[in-house]
């Protein structure tokens, strides 16, 4: 049986910018998840590396000698991006393997906007 893919609308996509509209309490709950994953100077750069790598994916091995951080720190951190909606992972074997959401990180441009 082939599985299919759901279509997920992202939830950031339906805020409204700030300065248009008040974000009622659920919003802004989902809001600062988001940007609390970015307040990180070690997420921003494990993001940034992905992002610049020029691949559509990296894998979790290639991200541990670049951050300077042990393969258990960045694996916290990248679960946070992941669980913020900003990467999506894909585990292959022993490896797990790393894609930035470019929708989700539009959207929270859109709602600065």
């Amino acid at each position: 049986m082939a599985s299919r893919k759901m279509l997920t609308l992202d939830p950031i996509a339906c805020c409204a910018p700030v300065r248009t509209d008040v974000l009622d309490e659920a919003q802004a709950a989902l809001l600062a998840n988001s940007f609390a994953a970015l307040a990180d100077p070690i997420r921003l750069r494990l993001l940034s590396q992905i992002a610049a790598s020029g691949a559509d994916e990296v894998c979790a091995c290639d991200l541990v000698e670049p951050s300077g951080r042990s393969q258990p720190t960045v694996s916290h951190h990248m679960k946070i991006l992941v669980d913020a909606g900003l990467v999506e992972r894909e585990k292959r074997g022993l490896w797990v393997w790393y894609r930035l959401v470019p929708s989700r990180l539009d959207s929270l441009r859109s709602v600065l906007g």
